[in-house]
C-alpha cells in the first residue's frame, strides 16, 4: 500500500506558475513509475505527466508539453509538477498515482494507488 499527498494547488492568473507537490512517505517510493493526471468539472480524468523510477524520462501531455515539468527526488519520497504559463483549460483538480501495471504510462488503468487530489484555478 501507497499512501499519496497532494499539495501545492491554489488560485493563480493565466501566466503564472505554480509547483504542486506528491508526497509518499515509504522506502517504495522510489521503485514507482509516477505520474500526475488531471480532471476538470464534467471530464474525465486525463493525463498529463509521468516520470520514470529513476527520473531520467519523462512523458508528457502534448497539451502541457515545453509549459510543465515533472521530477522527483527519492530521497525525500515526493515528486512534483512545475507549472508555467498557465492557462484557464488548466483549470482542474491534479492527482499524482504510482504505477504498477506498467505501460502505457497515460492510461489511469495503470496505476493502483492515487492521492486525493489537489485543486488548480487559473483565472482570465
Amino acid at each position: 500500500q501507497v499512501q499519496l499527498v497532494e499539495s501545492g494547488g491554489g488560485l493563480v492568473q493565466a501566466g503564472g506558475s505554480l509547483r504542486l507537490s506528491c508526497a509518499a512517505p515509504g522506502r517504495t517510493f522510489s521503485s514507482y513509475v509516477m505520474g500526475w493526471f488531471r480532471q476538470a468539472p464534467g471530464k474525465e480524468r486525463i493525463f498529463v505527466a509521468a516520470i520514470s523510477w529513476s527520473g531520467q524520462n519523462t512523458y508528457y501531455a502534448d497539451s502541457v508539453k515545453g509549459r510543465f515539468t515533472i521530477s522527483r527526488d527519492n530521497a525525500k519520497s515526493t515528486m512534483y509538477l512545475q507549472m508555467n504559463s498557465l492557462k484557464p483549460e488548466d483549470t482542474a483538480v491534479y492527482y499524482c498515482a504510482a504505477n504498477i501495471y506498467g505501460r502505457p504510462y497515460s492510461r489511469s488503468e495503470t496505476y493502483a494507488y492515487w492521492g486525493q487530489g489537489t485543486q488548480v484555478t487559473v483565472s482570465s
